[in-house]
């Protein structure tokens, strides 16, 4: 620059803007320290699963200490908050892995997590991106150490491993119905930390659909000739892959997923009936549903991305082309018992690609009870005379599917 032009007041205006401009970086990169924004302890049988929710994604070590059993959690970066103050608070007292839980500045730089533990557990302990309405998560899961005794557990274990669907550990010989009882399973979708769709009045799918599949359990079991099983009695999410396994573990004849879903438009109303596709969904809303009831693995969140090895391999055999072919039978016979009860949105049974219809070898069916996103079904779905009703539906149309022959015979 030539000496003439060089001025010495604009170079003094030049290093304020730029040491402004510092500053200004400088409290940019100190609000983006994560804040947690969430707290949330959900308790099973099962297991238990402790969540933060936060702005950004959380750095944590763990150490578990025995004599007393603890599991302690650092994580960096955070400073503690009332959210994190009150994580005691949350604790239930009937939780059957957590004592007690507490929270508190480690030192500048770090909150550490006590939990005091009733029993030996297996935790794992990940983090999640967001995903829907979720910011960041970091997940903390308490396994108890022994689960050879329950078969969901051990399902769960292979899938956080990688593992595919197991094979029915006893195929089942003679037609179901008449040489044997009907081995139904029934799955409340959602629950946990995916809540499913929620009504306009704030009314939760995973806790209508769970009240319906107990309905229809206990008039299963009234049934002389049929068997009846939950993939989830309780406030707990259970991964896709996972509630398959558990129906082809307990040598299921049929499977019947239960739903109450939203759609984008909040006039779309009535009962649908869904069995898997192999080419694709049979409309738009179909596609929509299944991509949302797909989703809730990343909504209840599991610790890796798994493939069921074994559905990739035999989805589009011929044993799976014989499967879907009894489930459209059985999506018939139930759709026609549901029309008596609610309006239909469909009058024919629709098919997607939904990812918990995928045994290759039980015939399996999706009821969307009602569209909880309209707020008159919303209404009906706390009903609890619609409820049974609903359950009664779904039960007569298993019945008539079976009085038609249609018996599985296991050789």
């Amino acid at each position: 620059m030539p000496e003439s032009t060089f001025d010495p007041a604009r170079r003094r205006l030049v290093g304020l803007a730029a040491a402004s401009w510092l500053l200004t970086v400088s409290r940019v990169g100190e609000a983006a320290a994560p804040q947690i924004v969430a707290v949330r302890v959900w308790p099973s049988s099962t297991y238990t699963r402790v969540t933060l929710e936060a702005s950004e994604s959380l750095r944590f070590k763990t150490t578990t200490l025995a004599n007393p059993n603890r599991l302690v959690i650092d994580i960096d970066g955070v400073e503690l908050n009332s959210l994190l103050k009150d994580l005691g608070g949350q604790v239930a007292g009937g939780d059957p892995f957590i004592k007690t839980a507490r929270a508190g500045q480690f030192n500048a730089d770090t909150v550490r997590l006590v939990l005091d533990l009733k029993t030996d557990v297996k935790p794992q302990v990940f983090t999640l991106k967001p995903v829907a309405e979720y910011q960041h998560r970091l997940v903390v899961d308490l396994y108890p150490t022994r689960s050879q005794d329950d078969p969901l557990l051990a399902l769960l274990e292979d899938y956080n491993k990688g593992g595919g669907a197991a094979a029915p550990s006893r195929p089942q010989k003679g037609r179901a119905g008449a040489d044997r009882p009907i081995v139904i399973v029934l799955d409340p979708g959602h629950g946990g930390e995916d809540p499913g769709a929620v009504g306009p009045s704030g009314v939760r799918e995973k806790d209508v659909v769970l009240k319906i599949a107990r309905e229809l359990k206990r008039l299963i079991e009234r049934e002389r000739n049929m068997k009846v099983y939950l993939t989830r009695d309780e406030d707990v999410f259970i991964p896709l892959g996972v509630r398959v396994a558990k129906a082809r573990r307990l040598n299921a004849d049929l499977f019947v997923s239960i739903h109450a879903d939203a759609f984008i438009s909040p006039t779309a109303r009535g009962s649908s009936v869904f069995a898997l596709s192999e080419k694709g969904a049979t409309s738009t809303a179909a596609r929509y549903l299944a991509q949302t009831q797909n989703d809730a693995d990343l909504i209840g969140g599991v610790k890796i991305a798994t493939r069921d090895r074994y559905l990739a391999h035999t989805l589009f055999d011929l044993t799976q082309t014989a499967t879907i072919n009894d489930s459209l039978k059985l999506g018939k016979a139930v759709l026609g018992q549901i029309g008596g009860l609610n309006t239909l949105h469909k009058n024919q049974v629709e098919q997607a690609s939904f990812a918990v219809l995928k045994a290759p070898d039980i015939p399996s069916i999706l009821v969307e009870t009602a569209f909880i996103s309209h707020p008159d079904e919303e209404k009906r779905l706390i009903d609890p005379a619609f409820q049974q009703k609903m359950a009664e539906a779904i039960l007569g149309g298993v019945k008539h599917y079976f009085s038609q022959g249609a018996a599985l015979a296991r050789l």
